[in-house]
């Protein structure tokens, strides 16, 4: 290993690049786990941005000749310097890593800007149209662009904010549809399955950073890849709960070696935190099974004798102590104060009105403790929400059972009704308000999760026209997967970062119909255009960035259009949808949605020029977003100095402070403060003349600091 260090300190005296990514790969190397998953991290992969500007300093791609469909020069030039001559502009650019310096002068409109993900971005966004019918709902957004960087771009505005992640990434099959639908890796290559993992695990260490720890991620995919991933969850989410879903969505199967499959698979992986909600179907049995005699579904209460690690009274002092109970009418009466460790119990112990003790104690016969603590005892016997089980002579202990803190919780949300409680014990009778009493399998098997004529069939009716995606999720499929974790939390934030078609976006909006919620979508997918057009199109001399080439692209072409169709109930052509939702619920689809949306591409900025309010319009849609998307946007810096909207203020002309903070105090509902300065002690002294509930950002230090420090490197 020393030898190794060596080596690469010599390698960096003459490269200094070189020896950089050596160092990377040789702490890849010694840090590689001995078992479990092992791949190569491959060197990360580049975006080409067509459209945006050649600046000098710029990594670059030579583009072939207009009308050519050879491959490009893969190899990478820096911009030197440009040259302007009659309105002409020739860049000067260098060969990176050579060998042997090579130089070239190149016109600028036959070179593209590459961004290589170990680089650092600056992103910002620019809206490309909107769809409003929600009223003062939030806004859906959909983002073009490369979505490891939309994903950077995410920690900045959601940050630990997000409910949910569903994701139908690239099954790296070797089908050559759009770039992120299969064909991630050539099928003849030898690297195919580390490229994907590494491919994969960039973005899910972003995006993990991104969930809240109540949050939820949904990762679908199918026989290919699906061993694989299963071991990259497990070793990127660590603390997740992680359970695997069979998912029968093509009855009629596809012959691929000896037998026909029908099913793809869906990996739930439950943060931390996480609740998940009963449902109306538990997407196996039949809707109408019965679970109890009189036709409700009753919770399974919880042993109050703690088990598993750390249930021995030593563990939890303060959890060791006596239960009050009249044994004859077996109502539970009370807790007592907690017994110290040096004090030995007694079970014969009883009050003057003959009430028993009764104390935790394990199968063992050793002491052992309860799961809550006094006063939380105390509140659960008040609300009926504990009972007394049979007496066990050979522990001289009761059983005691329980509702959970979920249980609770769903009694809050009107998930669970208490019917009654008994008059003599006061023990409340619990169960499943409506119809949603089950608990969601792990193997589903409904037609309405056939990707053929509830994904396929549905987005061609959406659009019109002939328009097309391939494999296309069933929107019922992913609204019953987004169910299982949003049902309950009507303000959820769900986000989709290989959105293809928009399934999710649509299903969250089916689900805000049904409850009335306002959850809001943020749908994140490139604009590729399928390989099988892109010979056609380069032979007429498009390029991409050409508009005629743009509109044919995945996010142009088949998202938006999709996303509009769904909320307005009409063709990208004006028509009413044909067809009608049959499912939970059943409408037509000219209906459409009282939703909002707006669509956005991702664009890269200088720090320098955020830093001197150049690049203000770009940012504003991502202040807008960190503020929950909603209400109107503050698009310009403010001639005052300072504006607000219905969330979230902005502040640039410090002197105008006082003015600034006696309009946030008046606003209801506002969340955030940004204020534009370089002084923070300046910054300070108006973040506390704010409101406690208004929280103050410091732009653009906040912004700055952010993506220079930022975790998906």
């Amino acid at each position: 290993m020393s030898r190794l260090t060596d080596l690469i300190a010599r390698a960096k005296a003459k490269d200094r690049a070189l020896g950089d990514e050596l160092e990377r790969e040789f702490k890849a190397l010694a840090s590689r786990r001995a078992f479990g998953l092992n791949f190569e991290r491959h060197r990360p992969e580049s975006v080409e941005l067509p459209g945006r500007p050649i600046r000098r300093g710029d990594k670059v791609r030579i583009l072939p000749p207009r009308g050519s469909t050879a491959k490009g020069d893969p190899r990478l030039w820096k911009v030197l310097r440009i040259d302007e001559d009659d309105g002409k502009r020739t860049a000067h650019v260098s060969l990176i890593d050579a060998a042997e310096p090579e130089t070239a002068d190149v016109a600028t409109d036959n070179l593209v800007v590459v961004a290589e993900f170990r680089d650092y971005i600056y992103p910002g966004l620019v809206s490309t149209g909107k769809v409003e019918r929600g009223g003062d709902k939030p806004y859906h957004t959909v983002i073009n662009g490369e979505n490891f960087h939309v994903l950077e771009a995410l920690t900045y505005t959601h940050r630990g904010k997000v409910d949910a992640i569903y994701i139908d990434p690239p099954y790296n099959s070797g089908a050559s549809d759009w770039k992120y639908n299969n064909n991630y890796v050539g099928d003849d290559d030898l690297y195919r399955h580390s490229k994907w993992l590494a491919f994969m695990e960039r973005r899910l260490l972003v995006a993990k950073n991104l969930l809240k720890p109540s949050g939820a991620l949904i990762v679908t995919i199918d026989e290919h890849e699906v061993r694989r991933l299963g071991l990259l969850l497990e070793q990127t989410l660590q603390g997740f709960t992680i359970q695997q879903v069979t998912i029968v969505n093509n009855p009629k199967g596809v012959t691929q070696g000896y037998l026909s499959r029908v099913e793809e698979y869906a990996f739930f992986c439950f943060g931390p935190e996480c609740t998940i909600y009963s449902a109306d179907d538990d997407l196996l049995t039949f809707r109408e099974t019965k679970e109890t005699e009189d036709g409700l579904s009753r919770p399974r209460w919880k042993g109050l004798l703690r088990s598993g690690d750390e249930a021995q009274r030593k563990d939890r002092e303060q959890m060791f102590y006596p239960v009050w109970i009249n044994p004859k009418s077996k109502k539970i009466i009370r807790a007592g104060e907690y017994l110290p460790l040096d004090k030995e119990p007694d079970f014969e112990l009883r009050d003057e009105e003959g009430n028993t003790a009764v104390w935790p104690v394990r199968k063992d016969l050793s002491l052992g403790r309860w799961g809550v603590g006094v006063d939380t005892f105390n509140n659960l016997v008040k609300n009926g929400y504990v009972a007394l089980g049979r007496y066990d002579k050979k522990r001289r202990s009761w059983g005691i059972t329980y509702l959970t803190e979920q249980h609770r919780a769903e009694i809050e949300e009107g998930i669970l009704s208490v019917l009654s409680c008994d008059p003599i014990t006061g023990v409340a009778d619990v169960a499943y308000a409506g119809a949603a009493t089950r608990k969601v399998r792990t193997v589903w098997h409904r037609t309405s999760h056939d990707a053929g004529a509830y994904g396929t069939d549905l987005v061609g009716a959406l659009l019109g026209n002939g328009r097309a995606f391939p494999f296309p999720k069933s929107l019922y499929a992913v609204e019953d997967a987004l169910r299982v974790v949003v049902r309950g939390k009507p303000n959820a934030v769900v986000l989709d970062f290989f959105s293809g078609s928009g399934t999710t976006a649509h299903a969250v909006m089916r689900l805000n119909r049904q409850d009335g919620g306002r959850r809001q979508s943020i749908c994140v997918t490139n604009n590729e255009v399928r390989a099988t057009e892109q010979a056609t199109l380069k032979k007429s001399g498009l390029r991409p960035g050409d508009a005629e080439w743009e509109q044919l692209g995945i996010c142009d072409y088949i998202t938006k259009p999709r996303i509009r169709a769904a909320i307005t109930g009409k063709t990208p052509e004006g028509e009413d949808i044909d067809g009608d939702y049959k499912f939970t619920d059943e409408f037509p689809m000219t209906e459409g949605f009282e939703e909002n949306a707006e669509f956005f591409t991702l664009t890269y900025e200088t720090p320098v020029a955020v830093h001197h309010n150049l690049a203000f319009q770009r940012i504003a849609p991502l202040l807008w977003m960190r503020a929950g998307a909603e209400g109107s946007r503050i698009d310009a810096l403010p001639d005052q100095g300072w504006a607000v909207a219905e969330t979230y203020g902005l502040l640039v002309d410090l002197d105008r402070s006082a003015e600034f903070c006696d309009a946030v105090d008046a606003c209801d509902g506002l969340r955030i403060a940004f204020i534009v300065t370089d002084d923070d002690r300046r910054f300070q002294s108006v973040a506390r003349r704010l409101p406690d509930s208004v929280e103050p950002i410091r732009l653009y230090e906040s912004y700055l600091s952010n993506f220079r420090f930022s975790m998906g490197r």
